[in-house]
């Protein structure tokens, strides 16, 4: 059924970012060590291989059990983790990391240059974000300390791929250097450590009590800093049903709750007790067209879909945050373009130009397979929305309906047989092009296109932000313009949870249960 529109849903006005550099709430008085926390979300993780991993459902685990040399800060600019100190050489073509002591993995074993360059190695064979490290010419660990990398090219933006939050580079032991993709032993760094995992069920993260804290920050600092965890442990439990979620949290079952509709979100704050924590801008919500199956491998087809979307039908079908913006950069980052810059390719709504273009591909009402899931409401109801306004262009479509894991695995690992699809992206676009590289080649399954290929190669080369800013306007003409993706809105994200929780973050990035007590 499709959600009642509603224009409050459509935020007005700047976006506010993290690179404000808004700090969480001050503890009125230390917290203390102690609890579970319950945490209701839409679905489990398919997989907890970080190196592979870019759906949220994931990403949640893995940034509070595993960490990175380098990771952002709450203005999104390179922060230390791992490494006690990141320096490039003069020509960026050297980067040299000093690696802090006495960091533990899981198992209690130190974390060593060994384990350091076998990540890397690893990453480089497994990850879709591989092709970002296509520049490295070798590693160097002259001591169990120092972890060298030397590039054939300069790369004027490789911390910034290194502090990407999806495909994260995370340290693994060197013992999973030769395992294959979600083939490892989950054992990380982080302040928390794997315990129970009941597919489709529950999983639980547990505090890790020989964490080593990173003692030189005066505290929490975005995905770095001083990460001190509270609570014994997180059991994640997996509620499709928005409905259920905030039941569980109605009777104290949950006090945590993830992705509240806007619409439902009354039932939480009508509850002394509870209250919503809003989040943004969490990402940008885009419809995926998969340009190596079938009709969508063609360009036309793929502008015909474009031509007929209409962005204001759709956010006001969803609900929830959002803002349109035509950029897959946000407002007041340094790869945003700006009001002035045309965008022809957004919010077109032109159903003639649509069937125009359907006419000139040879188009002969062939079906059109739109795949999307029933966790996510706002996914559901954005493709049910697609369906009818390209029904309206003149387009034969099926929605099939599947679990957000199988979806999410079609898009990443270009299985299944559909043409459109729909997801989030974020926040990797608070940085630049270096972190959307693996998703746009991936996600609609980019294959062969050169002016692309060209842009990216000019971007990487380019010591100045202007040049790469150009760059940058040549690759989303390419990916939106060419139909691969289409920009729905920026957007952000609800949570319901209990005032017995303290020590959220303002900070618009995947959830950090580091900070977190309950009262």
């Amino acid at each position: 059924m499709m959600v009642q529109p509603t224009r409050r849903s459509i935020l007005l006005g700047g976006v506010a970012l993290g690179a404000s550099g808004l700090l969480p709430p001050a503890y009125a008085q230390t917290p203390s060590k102690g609890g579970t926390l319950i945490y209701a979300t839409v679905s489990g993780p398919g997989t907890l291989d970080p190196h592979v991993s870019s759906s949220l459902v994931e990403l949640e685990v893995i940034h509070n059990v595993f960490e990175g040399l380098v990771a952002l800060d709450h203005a999104n600019a390179t922060k230390t983790m791992l490494a006690s100190t990141a320096t490039a050489s003069a020509d960026s073509k050297t980067y040299t990391f000093v690696l802090r002591r006495g960091v533990k993995f899981h198992t209690g074993a130190e974390m060593t240059s060994a384990d350091v360059k076998a990540s890397f190695e690893r990453y480089q064979r497994v990850s879709p974000n591989a092709e970002n490290f296509s520049v490295v010419d070798h590693y160097e660990t002259p001591d169990p300390y120092t972890f060298v990398v030397h590039l054939k090219a300069p790369n004027y933006v490789f911390l910034d791929i290194l502090k990407s939050p999806i495909f994260p580079l995370m340290i693994l032991p060197a013992s999973e250097s030769a395992k294959p993709a979600r083939g490892i032993d989950i054992v990380g760094t982080g302040p928390f450590a794997l315990g129970e995992w009941v597919k489709d069920g529950h999983l639980t993260i547990k505090r890790f009590d020989g964490y080593a804290v990173d003692m030189s920050s005066p505290g929490r600092d975005g995905y770095a800093g001083r990460k001190i965890a509270y609570l014994d442990a997180v059991r994640f439990n997996f509620i499709p049903e928005a409905s259920t979620r905030i039941a569980a949290l109605q009777t104290g079952e949950a006090q945590l709750a993830s992705n509240i509709p806007s619409e439902l979100r009354h039932q939480v704050e009508s509850q002394s007790k509870l209250a919503i924590h809003e989040v943004f801008p969490v990402g940008g919500s885009y419809i995926i067209l998969n340009s190596q199956y079938g009709l969508t491998s063609n360009v036309l087809i793929r502008q015909a879909v474009a031509a007929a979307i209409n962005i204001s039908d759709i956010t006001d079908a969803t609900g929830g945050l959002n803002k349109p913006n035509p950029w897959m950069s946000f407002p007041n980052t340094p790869y945003y373009l700006g009001t002035t810059t045309p965008t022809p390719w957004y919010n077109q709504n032109n159903p003639a130009k649509a069937a125009a273009l359907l006419k000139q591909a040879g188009y002969n009402n062939e079906k059109i397979i739109i795949e999307t899931n029933d966790n996510y409401d706002w996914m559901k109801t954005t493709m049910l929305v697609v369906q009818a306004q390209l029904q309206a262009a003149g387009m034969n479509v099926d929605v099939r309906v599947v679990d957000w894991t199988t979806n999410a695995a079609d898009m990443q690992e270009h299985t299944g047989q559909w043409n459109l699809s729909t997801t989030l992206f974020g926040p990797d676009h608070i940085l630049g092009p270096q972190e959307w590289r693996p998703l746009l080649y991936g996600f609609p399954n980019i294959k062969g296109n050169t002016a692309l290929d060209d842009a990216y190669a000019a971007f990487f080369a380019s010591p100045g932000l202007d040049a790469r800013r150009a760059a940058w306007l040549t690759i989303q003409q390419q990916v939106l313009g060419g139909g691969y993706m289409v920009k729905i809105a920026d957007s952000g994200r609800l949570f319901g949870y209990a005032k017995t929780l303290h020590g959220q973050t303002d900070y618009p990035g995947i959830l950090q249960l580091w900070g977190l007590s309950l009262a």
